[in-house]
């Protein structure tokens, strides 16, 4: 893969897919990978299994890449939800985080609260529309705060923080801790305003499930207590017995056991050929479409909840329709998949969805107006 439209070229899947933010279906690069790793572990020859173990490095040094960090600074865990344990049950204060975040965040934090018997405590917002800002923050800023844990995009609305912003309003004595499963390979952001990211391959990276990482700054590493650290996250070289080593000084503190070589090797390929398709492409196509589906549910009248700067969203579309239900039928019926909550729908392409899925959509609000309409 040496281009763009070379990228582009690989989204395989049927038309009518507009379920991105949910679960990104496997890119035809990540399938091979898994077929091919697959038969080199069938073997079960020494060679074999330490060539499929060489995707560990290989991922950790492509995160590190598109993060601006070094790869040994990346761990790579099963779950975002891991690397946020990893990160949250080793703090000791006061955590601002909101309450309409994804469960990730808030109830890892709550958790981690009861297991520390309070030593952290939650310190909770209810910001308009669920959006984390700078100002929100400050209004809870006190000296017991140590840390701010937040999604750089809202899996709701499809805001994204302004992670500038918020390193500015904690100030830099403050860790902001950051989940990045919904911009990870699709925003080309600065990262380094961040203290730890999280983030996974099964959505946008086309990666499946199990790919997920999460890298640990420095001065994270000198504030976080690696509470959660197993076998592979000590000063041991090797096998230990008779013995119990300390956490490592690295970010390999914070692992419990050795990765998944399968998922290490999807993760690899997921992000390397949004490395080598350009994240700020990925970001102008994707955010190109989605004023595709804004314009769309204009035209036919849907309320639009996500904003409509491009700077204050990445790849969701949130609507607000009358009657949720019936859209969402509708939608199905019309042969294209979405996400369906209460009363929105959420509406999320990719930088390959083709032109085909965004007639589709079309062609299904207008059908669903005419017949509310003529149902009145």
């Amino acid at each position: 893969m040496s281009t763009f439209q070379d990228y582009v070229d690989t989204f395989d899947n049927e038309s009518g897919y507009l379920n991105w933010a949910a679960f990104g279906p496997l890119s035809p690069s990540v399938r091979e990978e898994v077929f091919a790793d697959a038969d080199l572990l069938g073997s079960g020859r020494p060679s074999s299994l330490s060539l499929v173990a060489e995707r560990i490095g290989q991922a950790q040094e492509l995160v590190a890449e598109l993060l601006g960090g070094d790869a040994d600074d990346v761990t790579l865990q099963p779950s975002s939800t891991h690397g946020l344990m990893h990160a949250l049950f080793g703090l000791s204060g006061a955590v601002i985080a909101s309450t309409a975040e994804f469960p990730s965040v808030s109830l890892t934090l709550e958790r981690a609260s009861t297991a520390s018997d309070r030593a952290i405590i939650p310190r909770w917002i209810t910001p308009d529309d669920g959006r984390v800002t700078a100002d929100a923050v400050i209004a809870a800023l006190d000296d017991e705060v140590v840390a701010l844990a937040v999604s750089h995009v809202d899996f709701r609305t499809g805001y994204r923080t302004d992670l500038a912003a918020l390193r500015e309003a904690i100030g830099p004595d403050r860790l902001l801790i950051l989940d990045a499963v919904q911009s990870f390979g699709v925003i080309d952001v600065d990262y380094s305003a961040a203290d730890v990211v999280v983030g996974h391959g099964y959505k946008w990276l086309r990666a499946g499930r199990g790919s997920a990482f999460a890298w640990f700054s420095p001065r994270a590493r000198e504030r976080i207590s690696p509470v959660l650290s197993g076998i592979t996250g000590t000063t041991a070289t090797g096998l230990f017995v008779d013995e119990l080593p300390a956490p490592a000084p690295s970010a390999r503190a914070f692992t419990v056991s050795q990765p998944d070589t399968l998922a290490a090797g999807r993760l690899a390929i997921g992000v390397r050929d949004v490395r080598d398709a350009g994240v700020a492409a990925i970001e102008q196509r994707l955010a190109e479409h989605v004023d595709t589906v804004i314009e769309i549910a204009d035209r036919h009248g849907i309320e639009v909840r996500s904003p409509r700067d491009r700077v204050e969203r990445a790849g969701i579309v949130a609507l607000a329709p009358e009657e949720p239900a019936r859209l969402a039928a509708a939608l199905a019926n019309a042969g294209l998949v979405v996400t369906a909550r209460g009363s929105s729908v959420r509406i999320a392409p990719h930088a390959g969805t083709d032109a085909a899925t965004f007639a589709l959509l079309d062609e299904a609000l207008h059908a669903f107006g005419n017949e509310m309409f003529t149902s009145a």
